[in-house]
Formats: structure tokens, sequence, C-alpha cells
């Protein structure tokens, strides 16, 4: 009896809280809506090309009239070697992402956010100049990943009215 009550009791809690989806609903909900008419303006460079289409991937970005929003981001890519050796030679890299993105509403031209996200990510320093090129570059599309996540999140939480 006591393994029926419990959840039970746990469930009416749980209701109270003013836990609401994000995403509620769906497709046709306000979060989505908001963010199918934002348009992600070109970012200069390769990590910029990559940041673009991670958030319109995201999005699902509608182009052109539909557009009510602009995405304006500004990427800072860094590199720094921090693991070094008694010859002076780098063993270990971090690679940091940091953006800042302003959403303009274009009916008024009015900045409605204006917000920060980043991410860092260690990389080995190996031998083969390849690999760590490689790794490198690996860790940028990982990078954009996750500051693309962050920003479609923040955007989401603006579109919902928090």
């Amino acid at each position: 009896m006591k393994q029926i009550i419990a959840p039970a009791l746990l469930m009416f809690a749980l209701s109270g809280c003013g836990l609401q989806p994000l995403y509620s609903g769906g497709s046709k909900g306000a979060v989505a809506s908001t963010l199918g008419s934002v348009s992600v303006e070109p970012i200069q460079g390769k990590n910029g090309w990559l940041m673009r289409n991670a958030l319109n991937d995201r999005l699902g970005a509608h182009q052109g009239d539909a557009a009510q929003f602009r995405l304006v981001v500004a990427l800072d890519d860094q590199i720094e070697g921090f693991g070094v050796r008694a010859d002076d030679t780098v063993t270990r890299e971090r690679r940091t992402l940091r953006a800042r993105y302003q959403l303009i509403a274009i009916a008024t031209g009015e900045t409605v956010l204006d917000a920060t996200a980043g991410s860092d990510a260690g990389i080995d320093v190996v031998s083969s100049e390849y690999a760590t090129i490689a790794g490198e570059n690996s860790a940028l599309e990982n990078l954009t990943q996750k500051v693309a996540d962050q920003i479609v999140t923040r955007l989401s939480l603006y579109a919902r009215g928090e």
C-alpha cells in the first residue's frame, strides 16, 4: 500500500511546483513560432560558418519575409597553450569559443536580447602536427554545437517571456 501512496503524493507535490514544458504547444507553440521567425546574420570565418549552420539547424528558421527577428552573433575564438614541458614545448591547449549575440526585432530595430554564451575544450598537443590540427578542428566543431545550444536555450526563454 505504501508503494502506491508515496508516488501518488509525489505527483500531487510536483503538480503544484509551477514547472511548465518550455516547448508546450509543439511546433505551433509560442516558443517554436518565435524561434522559427529568427534570421541568423552571416558570421565571418570558419567558426562563423559552423555557428550559423548550427543555429539555423536548431532554430528551423524560415528565410526571407517570415523573419521577425535578426540574430547578430560576434565570435571570439582563442587557442591558448598551457601545458609546458621543461624544453618549452606545449603539451596541452585550451580552445575557448565565446559568442556575444543580439536578437533584434526587425519591425522596430530594437535590440530585445543582448547576451553572451561560451564554452571551452582541452586539446592534447602530440608529435603529429596533423593530429593536433585535427584535434583543434574537432574541438571547434564541438564547441560550436555547445554554444549554439546555449544561445537557442536563451532565445527560447526569451520567447516564453522569462
